[in-house]
């Protein structure tokens, strides 16, 4: 997609280094010249913040592990010195805590895009499966930081969480134990936490790189689906024109960030948590933050047993759990579309938006008490989610007449869609 380097060294120093270890060059090439649709959206600018989100997360992390103490008796008041003793500590602390909140809100975000914009289509699976292997490890991480502050809900989310492994035929109950570190949660769990916790930003960190090594060598999906033609009329250079409208997302979303940060930061956390951890008294509804809640859901949704004595509830709700993401990973396949975009199918935009409500409407659930009318109404969101991936996606692609999409990006932008006024001028540089 890029194409051959351009980047020409100016000084002595540069042409030393670019022959011996080409930084320079490989940053020029990916973040300043890459050539990029002329098309492109703000759904486009969610990379950028979501790069931003994780170093904070990483370095909010690192200043919080110098003062925190794992330990079973003393994690729930070593969070208490920091926010109290350290200088700034609440500033840290907090950001770290809403950051995730954030992160989380900008994935989602990128994934919904994604999903209405085809980019896990050809050429580009090997980039979907990388984001989805990302997000896999972003809740991985996710759970095992919200255990450490060693409340109530932590202490009782772990418990409920790591009982599931212990539901996988022959070697659940090792893996239970091992994951445990004992037969129950206690200071081994904690110390296994702490360290996936810290360890698993960094792996997150370098898939992140092959995710953006895997976009730049197809480039950039963009509204109309359609593959670039011609790189000098259709492709502007990254830099300035994306960054600019990059970096205004980004101060956008960090204002709204810092909103919570500094005027409620309390507001996307259980008040069940600034309760010491006490595995004598159970809290009446343990749930997970509400990033995960449509999973949590989902996992409760399967409350019946299969194969009695073999397929049971638990089992049942985990693979349903882990397959309502993983079934992200055979979307190339399930949808075969040759169009891309939904701007182009109207009929697979309306599914598509009925899949966004039932998944906030899941969360919505996850959040209520195990009980009815919530459990029913779980059971008709998850038999829609699979639904939708499984058989709706598949049928539309055979089924459905899609409109006609543009020859080229140049002509989507010259011919806007009704409703759409094109830039003067982006048009004016298409034209000339």
């Amino acid at each position: 997609m890029s194409g051959p380097s351009k980047y020409v060294p100016q000084s002595g120093f540069e042409k030393w280094i670019d022959k011996r270890l080409p930084l320079v060059r490989f940053a020029y090439d990916t973040m300043i010249d890459f050539p990029t649709p002329k098309n492109l959206n703000y759904w486009w600018t969610f990379g950028a913040v979501l790069a931003i989100f994780l170093g904070i997360q990483i370095v909010t992390g690192i200043v919080l592990v110098m003062h925190y103490i794992p330990a079973t008796d003393r994690a729930f008041m070593s969070i208490a010195h920091i926010m109290r003793d350290v200088n700034y500590g609440w500033l840290i602390r907090y950001m770290h805590m809403s950051g995730a909140s954030f992160f989380f809100l900008a994935v989602y975000l990128h994934i919904f895009r994604g999903l209405y914009y085809g980019s896990y289509k050809e050429p580009r699976e090997v980039l979907w499966g990388l984001g989805v292997i990302i997000y896999l490890l972003m809740v991985m991480t996710a759970f095992m930081g919200y255990v450490l502050p060693w409340g109530q809900m932590s202490f009782w989310g772990a418990t409920v969480i790591t009982n599931l492994t212990s539901a996988i035929p022959f070697v659940g109950e090792s893996i239970h134990n091992w994951l445990l570190g004992g037969f129950a949660v206690d200071q081994p769990t904690l110390n296994r936490f702490l360290s996936l916790h810290y360890l698993l930003p960094f792996v997150i960190l370098g898939v992140v790189v092959l995710h953006i090594w895997a976009l730049h060598v197809p480039g950039n999906n963009n509204p109309t689906g359609v593959e670039v033609k011609d790189v000098e009329k259709e492709t502007l250079p990254f830099h300035p024109y994306y960054t600019i409208k990059d970096a205004f997302a980004i101060l956008v979303f960090l204002m709204v960030y810092f909103a919570f940060v500094f005027f409620a930061p309390e507001a996307l956390n259980h008040p069940d948590n600034y309760i010491p951890a006490n595995n004598q008294v159970t809290p009446a509804h343990i749930v997970p933050e509400w990033y995960l809640l449509p999973f949590y859901a989902i996992l409760r949704a399967v409350d019946f047993d299969i194969i009695p004595g073999i397929f049971t509830a638990k089992l049942g709700g985990v693979i349903a759990m882990l397959g309502a993401i993983l079934v992200w990973l055979a979307l190339p396949v399930l949808d075969s579309s040759k169009i891309k975009s939904m701007r182009y199918r109207p009929l697979a935009r309306i599914f598509w938006f009925i899949w966004i409500a039932n998944f906030i409407f899941l969360g919505i659930c996850g959040a209520m008490p195990a009980q009815a009318p919530w459990t029913w109404l779980s059971k008709i969101g998850l038999v829609y989610y699979f639904l939708y991936f499984l058989v709706i996606l598949p049928v539309l692609s055979k089924i459905e007449k899609p409109k006609t999409p543009p020859a080229s990006i140049a002509d989507s932008i010259a011919d806007a869609p009704k409703g759409e006024e094109p830039n003067p001028n982006i048009v004016g540089v298409v034209q000339n």
